[in-house]
């Protein structure tokens, strides 16, 4: 496994797509960035972080002969490679927010974003970019956001962090390489945010309606109870869910 340090670039997902399209590159290679200045997150957002407080990385994982019909459990596993990682680092009340956001008591900690890598048609690997807030107190403008050291009160080494992460990724993979998609998607769901409780969601005009998370498709959509008693399947351009 090969990790490489840059000081600051635009994307690590970036970075590392254009190291993969121009060399071999081996199962897990790693690029982790003191800064990054294009940082990117679901549906086009920006990522925020502040220089050198925080773990912003991107990893390799080779994915070939896997069904792109699958996909999502991929998203299930990195997810809960993280959410494994920070439970054994004891920070409370960890939860999956729909599609892959990781949060502490309803605050985000870690931003995940998967691009495939398609070869003829087929998916030969994927680039799993990483955005957790580590040892950074100061989020102005996103009261939704968090950091492990403003949970805790306690300083983390990153690197040793981005090791921990990245042994529990290759464990979760094992089991998608496995085949175990019932286990994946059963301990997604035991952490899915908000799952059977009446929540908040928007749609795509901006109009607010209430439902019921019932579970995730394994195509990765969101089935929602409705008022009228009715379970509508939704996906991610269609529905947000608010806090």
């Amino acid at each position: 496994m090969r990790i490489i340090k840059v000081d600051a670039i635009e994307s690590t997902n970036t970075f590392l797509r254009d190291l993969i399209r121009s060399t071999s590159v081996e199962a897990f290679t790693t690029v982790s960035a003191r800064e990054q200045t294009a940082g990117r997150g679901q549906m086009g957002t920006i990522w925020k972080s502040k220089a050198g407080e925080n773990l912003t990385c991107s990893v390799f994982v080779p994915m070939k002969g896997f069904a792109l019909s699958s996909q999502f459990y991929i998203s299930m596993a990195v997810a809960l490679a993280i959410s494994k990682t920070l439970q054994s680092l004891l920070i409370p009340k960890i939860k999956i927010k729909w599609p892959n956001d990781i949060l502490s008591d309803k605050q985000k900690v870690c931003g995940i974003l998967i691009e495939n890598i398609v070869t003829h048609g087929q998916l030969t690997g994927v680039i799993v970019g990483i955005g957790l807030n580590v040892n950074q107190i100061d989020f102005e403008g996103l009261p939704q956001a968090s950091s492990l050291k403003l949970i805790t009160g306690k300083f983390f080494n990153i690197d040793e962090l981005t090791m921990v992460i990245l042994d529990n990724l290759k464990k979760y993979i094992e089991l998608l390489k496995a085949n175990e998609f019932d286990v994946l998607h059963k301990a997604y769901e035991a952490l899915l945010f908000r799952k059977n409780k009446p929540s908040t969601f928007q749609d795509v005009k901006g109009e607010s309606f209430v439902g019921i998370i019932c579970n995730v498709s394994p195509s990765g959509k969101l089935n929602v109870l409705l008022e009228d008693e009715i379970v509508q399947e939704f996906d991610l351009k269609q529905i947000k869910l608010r806090y």
